[in-house]
């Protein structure tokens, strides 16, 4: 049996201490907790609102955000490396986590009034409240400027109406950050960033999503119909939610990257581990050159993705700019995460595509990598235009 020293272990490459202990806290949750239910909550789409919670406990919702709001106050080094060992066992936890920590959370602490962050971080934090973060609508995906959710000031409250779309935990959120219209279409300066709470009168939850892969991570839609939502719930200043929602996929696709990371390193070791151990022919078909290249292959692939996220995660920490950093390591992580997927279900044989075995689900949650916080393509534009400048 090949073990996690057979691949790169979560950035413990001559990096600091905590990041080998919060990575190895990570991977006992994940067996302890998240292995023994994956493919109950896969099948049943169940969102398992209570593990949340005890990763929460541990710290692992909270891990960016500063002790004093009751958070880890670690860095992206040990973010990375705790999402990858969540996924390694199951995607649609590490997505949940992804965007609690990078998105929700993330967007408030960089941007939020202390008073703010008082508020809310303390809860996000902990878990004691689930965040959710919403600028995807029906018609405006990749074209975030020409949202049609709005926000009106009416004394002293704003008045949200309009839906979101493909949001994570839009329906079981405590706390959700709403990009909305608040100036002109078209305009990078008409977005706000403003924070609802749950029980506001008007905000509900619509639809949620039957998807391919994911499954037990939950995705609906917001609904916002004459919201009113207090006027100090505003992120920032009025105009800036744009530019904010920009700033916060920059640090939040280094998260992606590492949910792509942790996928491809699961269905790696679950192909290694099932070569050396199927015969055919009177030996291991890990002795045959057409598997032992692909192993090859995919090993290769995942050392040169966790080289990128490395260097995006450096300059995170740093305070650097990041934005063609982040996009080439989330671009070329999720497209690793499908082929190395893709690979390991061709090793499995007829096994692979059966739900028996682990592999059909790594490649059905591999593919939302890719689309997820930005597509494939709009990862090329953003990093061509970096380079071009």
């Amino acid at each position: 049996m090949i073990n996690n020293e057979n691949v790169t272990n979560g950035f413990d490459m001559n990096q600091s201490e905590s990041v080998k202990m919060v990575a190895d806290m990570a991977r006992d949750f994940a067996e302890k907790h998240i292995r023994p239910y994956v493919m109950e909550w896969d099948e049943a789409q169940i969102f398992p609102v209570e593990t949340l919670k005890k990763m929460g406990e541990l710290g692992l919702l909270g891990m960016l955000v500063p002790e004093e709001f009751g958070g880890a106050g670690l860095g992206y080094f040990e973010y990375s490396a705790a999402i990858q060992e969540i996924a390694k066992v199951c995607g649609s936890v590490g997505l949940s986590m992804a965007a609690h920590n990078s998105l929700c959370s993330g967007h408030i602490m960089y941007f939020g009034s202390q008073t703010q962050k008082e508020k809310w971080l303390s809860k996000l934090a902990t878990a004691e409240w689930i965040g959710a973060w919403g600028l995807t609508e029906a018609n405006t995906g990749s074209d975030a400027l020409r949202m049609t959710t709005t926000a009106v000031l009416d004394g002293d409250h704003y008045i949200i109406n309009g839906a979101k779309n493909w949001i994570t935990h839009g329906k079981s959120c405590d706390v959700a950050v709403v990009m909305v219209r608040t100036g002109e279409k078209g305009d990078s300066k008409g977005i706000s960033a403003i924070v609802v709470e749950k029980d506001t009168p008007g905000f509900t939850a619509g639809k949620k999503e039957n998807k391919l892969g994911m499954r037990a991570s939950e995705t609906t839609e917001m609904i916002f119909d004459n919201c009113r939502v207090p006027k100090e719930n505003l992120l920032g200043k009025e105009g800036e939610g744009f530019k904010q929602a920009m700033q916060i996929l920059d640090g939040g696709r280094i998260s992606i990257a590492a949910l792509s990371l942790g996928i491809a390193k699961g269905a790696f070791i679950a192909a290694t581990n099932y070569a050396k151990e199927r015969h055919q022919f009177g030996q291991a078909i890990a002795n045959f050159q057409g598997i032992s290249f692909k192993l090859a292959d995919m090993a290769t692939r995942i050392e040169a993705a966790e080289m990128l996220i490395l260097q995006a995660a450096d300059l995170k920490n740093r305070g650097k700019k990041l934005t063609k950093e982040s996009a080439m390591a989330k671009y070329y992580a999720s497209e690793v995460a499908v082929a190395v997927a893709n690979d390991a279900v061709q090793i499995f044989g007829g096994y692979g595509y059966t739900k028996d075995f682990p592999v059909e689900k790594y490649y059905r949650d591999a593919k939302l990598c890719t689309i997820g916080e930005g597509t494939s393509e709009i990862q090329k534009l953003v990093i061509s235009r970096e380079i071009l400048k």
